[in-house]
């Protein structure tokens, strides 16, 4: 009970500042023939952060930051908010070029299924587990080590250019993307807010996670690190 007590304090007050290379990463990154346990976590990553993604429109709270900037430069463009999501996905991909990031292989389906509670309670519960969501899936799917999402890709590539905290660089970005869209005439919900300070944190933790379950597995040996 007291290890356990105390690896979960670690866990808690020592989240990874890096990403790990994992059993099932990629040997290379990027366009190379993976491993199906590869593509299988990969799913797993991108099917979890749909999930994520449902649950927070579902709550009715506030969608992401990146979601309130789009709908901040519809506000003062013809284009309408798809429109301007692409727009600015190309934005960010053009932003990789600096970063020396290299783009990967990189869903969304569950908004049918999961629940649109009524209850303030139960909307904020539906939040919190959405972002949770969000930040195991982008810690699984990023350890696939197969390239990272246009918006991921920024903070991958920054982390990896000034060597920040990962937890740091999400929490970074999401809030300056916020600021931003509010600037623009979006709507920021508490969901918004909550996404912004806690998904870098909850990313970091699951990768701490999968550090101490390596660790134990292979008698406290750090994992390495996966490569650009």
């Amino acid at each position: 009970m007291r290890e356990s007590l105390s690896r979960g304090l670690k866990l808690v007050l020592n989240p990874a500042r890096s990403l790990p290379a994992m059993p099932w990463s990629a040997r290379r990154s990027g366009w190379s023939r993976p491993r199906l346990l590869t593509l299988a976590v990969l799913g797993l990553g991108l099917w979890l952060f749909g999930v994520g993604e449902a649950g927070l429109i579902n709550a009715r709270l506030g969608n992401t930051p990146w979601t309130v900037l789009a709908q901040g430069v519809s506000e003062h463009s013809p284009l309408d908010i798809g429109g301007a999501t692409i727009l600015i996905s190309v934005i960010v991909l053009l932003g990789w070029i600096p970063l020396r990031q290299r783009p990967g292989i990189s869903l969304d389906a569950m908004r049918r299924v999961l629940p649109q509670p009524d209850s303030l309670l139960a909307r904020s519960l539906e939040v919190g587990l959405a972002i949770l969501a969000i930040g195991a899936g982008s810690a699984f799917y990023l350890t696939a080590n197969l390239g990272p999402g246009p918006r991921d890709g920024w903070m991958t590539g920054i982390h990896r250019r000034f060597g920040y905290p990962i937890a740091s660089v999400r929490a970074a970005i999401e809030l300056t993307v916020l600021l931003i869209g509010l600037a623009l005439g979006g709507t920021v919900g508490v969901a918004t807010v909550a996404f912004a300070l806690l998904v870098g944190y909850c990313l970091a933790s699951t990768l701490r996670l999968f550090e101490l379950a390596v660790e134990r597995r292979e008698g406290s040996v750090t994992p390495r690190r996966a490569r650009p």
